[in-house]
């Protein structure tokens, strides 16, 4: 008769090991506070957000309604000194003045046409709408 190997000690391993990566006081972790950099770069401090909360949901991804893909490669073109489709007479980025960029006013709730963004889904957290206030008051340069 063939003697069955324990499988509780390797249970106890893998749980441990999926435990311990799952809990990690990483930075990804969703439940962390977004860190507000004065001067945020685009591809390290922007684009994440934008992939993370725009893209994933096929809003703004490949099939995005109005133009406005914010896929990597795509979105600064799409984004800085662009009109918006909803309000022609506001940049979507006004580099320099993230008050009457669009997307600011949309992130804030605060647009006449349409809903919040992002659309059907929690606000952004405070810490990533500054991040992206920061990002066009200096510039909105394509770093």
């Amino acid at each position: 008769m063939k003697k069955i190997k324990p499988i509780l000690p390797v249970l106890t391993v893998v749980a441990a090991t999926v435990f311990s990566l799952h809990c990690s006081d990483s930075p990804s972790q969703p439940d962390q506070p977004p860190v507000v950099k004065d001067d945020p770069s685009f591809s390290a401090d922007i684009q994440p957000i934008f992939n993370a909360n725009c893209t994933s949901s096929s809003c703004h991804g490949s099939g995005a309604s109005g133009g406005l893909v914010l896929l990597q490669g795509q979105a600064y073109a799409n984004l800085v000194d662009v009109a918006s489709i909803q309000d022609p007479s506001k940049k979507r980025v006004l580099p320099n003045n993230a008050e009457n960029s669009y997307i600011v006013i949309k992130l804030e709730g605060r647009q006449t046409t349409g809903g919040r963004m992002p659309l059907g889904g929690s606000a952004l957290a405070s810490g990533h709408i500054q991040n992206i206030k920061n990002w066009i008051n200096k510039g909105a340069k394509n770093n």
